[in-house]
Formats: C-alpha cells, sequence, structure tokens
C-alpha cells in the first residue's frame, strides 16, 4: 500500500499543485501551510480511494495521520474531509489498544464535528450527530454526554433540527430520567418541545405525501417512548405537588395545561384550577381557548363557546386547529347542527392533515336523520353524506388510527342506507345524484343496501 502511494503521490502533488492559489483562500490556511499540506492531501486521498474500492480498513488506518494534519492545518480543504473522518476514527477506535488510546479517538471525533462546525455551519444538525456518535459508541457510560449533546441540538435548531432526531431526543431524555439524573418533569417538559416541533413540521410538508408520512413515523415514535409518563394520573402526580407550591407561576401553569391538553387529562381537577389561574393571571387568546376547553370538559357549552370564539380570533396559527375543533364539539353539545359543521370545516382548513373535522361531520349528520324527512325514506339519505365525510376523512389522514375509526363508522352507517325496494319506491336510483334536504343541503350519491 505505501510503494503504491509513493507511486501516486508525485501526479497528486503536481494536479493539487496547479490549482492551489486558486483555492488557498478555501483551504483555511495560508499559501504556506497549504504547500506545506499538499503531499499529506495527495497520500489522504489516495488511501480513501482504496479503501473505496476494496473496503480493506487498513488503508483508513494508512490515512489516519494524513487526514489529521490536514484537519488540524487547512480545515477548509475538502467537507470530504468530515464525510470521510468518521469512518477513519471508527477504524480507529475499534483497533485502540487500550482504553485510554479509545477514548482519545473518541474525543477527536467529537473535535473533528466541532470543527466542521464551525468551518460549515450547521450546528444543530451536527450537534445531534455528536449525540448520536457518542450513543452509539459508549452506551449507558456516554448517557450523560449524549443526552446533554441532544437537548443543546434541540435548543439551537429548534424547526431547523432534522425531525428523526427527535425521537432520539426523547429517547435519551427517558434514560436519562431513569438513570436518577433528573426528575420526571424533564421527560413531560422534552416532550412537549418535540411535540410542537414535529407537529410543525407535519404541517409545513402537510401537501407532500410521502415526508408527511415519515413525520407521522417521528410523531408515533415520540408517542412511544413518551407513554410510560402518559397516564393522566401520572402526569397529576408529576405536576400536582408543583401547582400546590407555586399556583401562581405562569410558565408552570402553561406547561401543566398545555400537556393535559396535548394527552387529552382536561378532566381532571388540576387542569381545571391551572386553567383558571392561568386566565386570570394571562387574559390571552391562548388562555382563551383553555378556557373554552375546560368550559367543554364541564358541559357548559354557551361559554366554551364565548371563550372559544375569543380564541379563534387570536390565537397562533398553530393552535386554529384546536380553536376551530373544540368549538364545533361546544356548538355540537348545544345541538346547533349547522354551526358546529362550520367550525369542523374551519379546523379542517387549518390543519389538512387531520381526519377528526370530518369524522365529527359525519356525526352530525348522522344524528340528524330527522331534518332529512323530506327524502321519503326516513331520513336515511343522510347516511350517505356521512360516508362520503368519512371517506374524505381516511384521504387527508391515512393514520392507522383514524382510518379503523372510519371504517367502523362507516360500517354501521352503510347499515342504514335504504334497501332496493325503499329506494325505488321514493323514486330513488341507485348512483344517481342527490341533494340531502334540510339543514344538510350537500349533493351525495343514492347507495343502497
Amino acid at each position: 500500500m505505501k510503494t503504491l502511494k509513493k507511486l501516486t503521490m508525485g501526479i497528486g502533488l503536481v494536479a493539487l499543485g496547479l490549482s492551489a492559489s486558486a483555492q488557498t483562500r478555501n483551504w483555511g490556511c495560508d499559501d504556506e501551510v497549504m504547500q506545506a499540506t499538499l503531499e499529506s492531501v495527495s497520500l489522504y486521498q489516495e488511501d480513501v480511494k482504496q479503501w473505496k474500492a476494496s473496503k480493506d480498513n487498513r488503508y483508513l488506518e494508512d490515512a489516519y495521520p494524513y487526514w489529521k494534519t490536514i484537519v488540524a492545518n487547512c480545515p477548509r480543504q475538502s467537507k470530504n474531509l468530515y464525510i470521510n473522518g468518521p469512518n477513519i476514527l471508527k477504524v480507529m477506535i475499534a483497533n485502540a489498544a487500550t482504553q485510554e488510546e479509545k477514548n482519545a479517538y473518541i474525543d477527536e471525533l467529537m473535535a473533528m464535528y466541532d470543527t466542521r462546525i464551525a468551518q460549515y455551519g450547521e450546528a444543530a444538525t451536527y450537534t445531534a450527530k455528536k449525540a448520536m456518535e457518542l450513543e452509539g459508541l459508549l452506551g449507558n457510560e456516554g448517557l450523560k454526554r449524549y443526552y446533554a449533546l441532544y437537548a443543546e441540538a434541540v435548543r439551537i435548531g429548534g424547526e431547523d433540527l432534522e425531525a428523526g432526531y427527535l425521537v432520539k431526543y426523547m429517547e435519551a431524555t427517558i434514560n436519562y430520567v431513569r438513570a436518577g439524573f433528573a426528575e420526571p418533569t424533564l421527560v413531560v417538559d422534552n416532550y412537549d418541545v418535540a411535540s410542537d416541533l414535529l407537529e410543525d413540521e407535519l404541517q409545513k410538508n402537510a401537501e407532500d405525501s410521502v415526508k408527511a408520512a415519515t413525520i407521522r413515523g417521528y410523531i408515533a415514535g415520540v408517542e412511544a417512548a413518551f407513554s410510560p409518563y402518559a397516564s393522566c394520573d401520572q402526569l397529576v402526580e408529576i405536576y400536582g405537588k408543583k401547582f400546590e407550591a407555586d399556583p401562581e407561576n405562569v410558565e408552570l401553569l402553561k406547561k401543566i395545561t398545555g400537556i393535559m391538553t396535548r394527552k387529552r387529562c382536561t378532566d381532571q381537577e388540576l387542569f381545571f384550577r391551572a386553567t383558571e389561574n392561568l386566565y386570570r393571571l394571562e387574559p390571552t387568546p391562548a388562555t382563551a381557548l383553555n378556557m373554552g376547553q375546560m368550559c367543554l370538559q364541564k358541559k357548559q357549552y354557551s361559554d366554551a363557546i364565548s371563550y372559544l370564539n375569543d380564541a379563534v380570533k387570536g390565537v397562533a396559527e398553530k393552535d386554529k386547529y384546536k380553536a376551530h375543533l373544540f368549538l364545533g364539539y361546544a356548538y355540537f353539545g348545544q345541538k346547533s347542527f349547522s354551526a358546529a359543521r362550520t367550525a369542523f370545516n374551519n379546523a379542517a382548513e387549518a390543519d389538512r392533515t387531520k381526519g377528526e373535522p370530518y369524522r365529527m361531520i359525519a356525526t352530525l349528520y348522522a344524528s340528524s336523520a330527522s331534518s332529512a324527512s323530506e327524502d321519503n325514506i326516513n331520513g336515511r339519505s343522510v347516511y350517505w353524506a356521512a360516508v362520503d365525510a368519512l371517506n374524505r376523512s381516511k384521504s387527508v389522514d391515512p393514520s392507522e388510527e383514524n382510518v379503523a375509526a372510519c371504517n367502523e363508522a362507516i360500517g354501521k352507517y352503510s347499515a342504514h342506507f335504504p334497501t332496493k325496494s325503499d329506494a325505488f319506491m321514493a323514486g330513488l336510483e341507485n348512483g344517481k345524484s342527490y341533494t340531502v334536504p334540510g339543514w344538510i343541503s350537500v349533493t351525495t350519491t343514492i347507495r343502497t343496501r
């Protein structure tokens, strides 16, 4: 291998030298240092070329000293330094003779990513990569270090961090808490952060079915990681004492109401008390949304409608879906079906990835047979419209849970379709277009059973 490198090095140095002056400013070093580094570049590139052709890791061992020299002296020579670097260093780690030597190479791998960030940016992504590398190399022994890196990546990256890392962040959080390094509230707090970021990402990619499906998979991963901490009783246990100790801490109240809303624990006394305190201390569209949800849970529909109408006028874009959805439920509770449908349609418009609004519209229709008695089939035309809404729900939200719920309802409602003889007696022909009478007044297709 050494002989081959010496034979090709001269040609490589000539090629490098011809373009040296043009590349000086890009290599991250001055002309003198660059000239002194050219031999290392040639030898490193030849070793990597041979490794790619043969997959013989001995070439990476040979490349290591040259690669190290280039990174130390001319860190912008090429981004490939940071693509090949982990492969080189992992070979050195695997072949280390002692634990001390292994640790030194691991530290060098971490430093390499720091250099890459300093030269090319993308701090959040490569901080998360550092975390993944440490997790893979050290396992539980590196838990404190790799959890801190995941947390830093989320802190500095936010919406710019690749969604897949948020699942790793949650898994690391749970391992960190289980190891006794933090209280269980950290799991809940970090779940809240990860879920918000993933929901925002889903909203941004709603029109791309492939990306949306991938993000839904990440959301499922975060939910699965969080599930051991997700029961309402556990949330009350985690946050109840904190609330009693500091019941007017606005940030704490936001955490309590936020997580209990997300996990559908809005029938808990802790949620009621936290919501009331938060609205009293900070009356905003967001807290009006919480008050509306609380009143909805208590079946105080008029109050819920009042709060939720305030909320939909000024709540943040990411919360408009919930505000309209809850408003629909409140109108439904009052049996104001037309107003409920409008609210559910607004919810569907606010988040085009959600199937629940259309499922609820189907429920509204199925509850309204008496309003469509003019169809001469005892109002059963409402079930055609209900099944249409359920099929729409499945088309916008193909998640397993939503599809299962829709299919169950379709089976139930289809059983109420008129028989062929009933349709014939009413002058209705299977497959023809039909407008459902009454407040529903939507065009559908005649179907029989």
